[in-house]
């Protein structure tokens, strides 16, 4: 029997605002869609967040042996700031800024992220398409949808027509809860929107001017296509009209996904997704991360410690297990405290988890082995909830510690249960190594060595050595240790 058959789950589907138990729509297969990264630039923490948490998803789904098709999108092409100015393109302007062409900006884009989600032991996706793959489906929905009278084509663009998808008996705004007579009559018509019926109509195919790098014929003439478009033309053409989950961040909820149901509606008649999942934020020492307030720091930042909002770099296990001490629903907080914090109990896992092997067999058990391990189902069972799953691994670590202190009893069959259950949902589940490589006993070996040599250097240059000073400093840096002197005395980075 398959495991999914006794391990009911329940997912909190924005749609209705309650958690249902999941029933996918063809029994024991399960098709996914996550939207993916824009890559004009680096990825940054929240975008990680969202996809760790996508990729804790895909992992217990796989575990419970469900036949998994995870797509998760690239978008290479069409991101506009707003439907009013094709200049907004955010691919145009960041070629603009570092002088390359904007396939180039695609591509070194694309290979940090892949470069950043394989540092954190991402599993990759079953499918990952681009956009610029798949203009054809584009350019076809888009007819599609002109001929059901629901978009229009307007100097060369065409557009959604909001009203007249509501006209039809539609709800535009059920996925994200807004009243579309409120939002028309909110909305002032903006400057390079006039060619819109509406305000609130949004772009399909966006009409390319001269100058316009990233283009492709189509029967309105050259241009390109709308952001919200390719994720309905990839999700239906690699899972269906209908398929089981649909992911990304709540940032995304309006317009990006309430756009998404519009247009499939409209092409197919029917609701595209039967379960809609949105992660919540990641902030920074309470407050927003963002690039103009100072705020911010990029994943890879964090990874080697060059940043001066934490004392010191962290390895990608420390960092995963404090984003996933928080439920994927929940505002996550980070800070220099939480990390050690995280640290901390790492380390406490990692140490219970090899004592394992150690600990006195008894021919019976005090403990109740099977019930612990079923509650670390039922954590991930209610809406996939990482924090209480950790706490209950920590429930076992203090099993471990009192078997090893020999003040309870547990049988080799529990014994071995115990190591199993927790190397499976660590490992296996929540993508964290077991192997001791996130306690950063090499790390602080190697920065108990730095700081003696800094010192050694200290000493020479008050001694006006400054030949060994310089040598200390450039043979470190030929190591790839940076020394940074300043008015608090020289830190590193390594």
């Amino acid at each position: 029997m398959k495991l999914y058959k006794s391990q009911p789950l329940k997912i909190y589907n924005t749609l209705t605002g309650e958690k249902e138990v999941f029933t996918p729509i063809h029994e024991g297969n399960i098709g996914m869609y996550v939207c993916g990264p824009t890559v004009y630039s680096n990825v940054h923490l929240g975008n990680v967040r969202t996809f760790m948490s996508f990729d804790v998803i895909f992992r217990y789904l796989q575990h419970l042996e469900y036949k998994v098709r995870y797509v998760r999108n690239i978008t290479d092409a069409g991101h506009l700031t707003d439907d009013g100015d094709v200049d907004n393109d955010r691919f145009v302007k960041q070629s603009r800024l570092e002088k390359l062409e904007p396939m180039e900006i695609v591509q070194k884009y694309t290979v940090d992220f892949h470069k950043v989600l394989d540092t954190f032991n991402f599993l990759p996706p079953t499918i990952e398409p681009t956009a610029t793959g798949h203009i054809i489906e584009q350019i076809e929905l888009t007819q599609k949808l002109i001929d059901a009278g629901l978009a229009y084509e307007s100097n060369g663009s065409v557009y959604f027509d909001v009203q007249a998808y509501n006209k039809k008996g539609l709800n535009y705004g059920e996925l994200s809860n807004r009243n579309i007579d409120e939002l028309f009559a909110n909305t002032r018509d903006l400057d390079g929107q006039t060619e819109k019926k509406n305000p609130q109509d949004f772009a399909l195919w966006k009409k390319a001017s001269p100058a316009h790098i990233m283009r492709w014929n189509s029967p309105w003439g050259a241009g390109f296509p709308g952001w919200h478009l390719e994720c309905t033309a990839m999700s239906t053409k690699y899972l269906g009209e209908t398929f089981d989950i649909h992911g990304g961040g709540m940032d995304l909820k309006f317009p990006h996904h309430e756009c998404e149901v519009a247009q499939a509606k409209g092409c197919f008649g029917h609701a595209p997704v039967k379960t809609w999942m949105h992660t919540n934020m990641l902030t920074m020492n309470g407050l927003r991360m963002s690039k103009s307030t100072g705020n911010y720091v990029l994943p890879m930042d964090l990874v080697e410690g060059n940043n001066t909002f934490f004392e010191k770099q962290f390895e990608p296990n420390i960092i995963r297990f404090c984003f996933l001490q928080a439920h994927y629903r929940s505002v996550l907080d980070i800070s220099n405290e939480a990390m050690l914090a995280s640290e901390k109990g790492y380390n406490r896992l990692v140490e219970a988890y090899k004592l394992i092997q150690s600990l006195p067999v008894n021919a019976s058990s005090s403990l109740d082995i099977t019930t612990w391990k079923q509650s670390c189902y039922d954590a991930m069972n209610d809406d996939f909830n990482t924090p209480i799953l950790i706490a209950q691994l920590f429930e076992g670590v203090r099993y471990i510690n009192l078997v090893n202190d020999k003040k309870e009893t547990l049988s080799s069959e529990d014994i071995t249960t115990l190591q199993e259950t927790l190397q499976v949902f660590l490992s296996d589940i929540l993508g964290i190594n077991l192997d001791g490589s996130g306690n950063n006993a090499s790390t602080d070996k190697l920065e108990g060595v730095v700081k003696m040599l800094i010192e050694m250097r200290n000493e020479a240059r008050a001694n006006k050595n400054w030949g060994l000073s310089d040598e200390i400093r450039d043979r470190l840096a030929g190591l790839g240790i940076q020394l940074k002197d300043g008015k608090e005395g020289t830190g590193f980075t390594i």
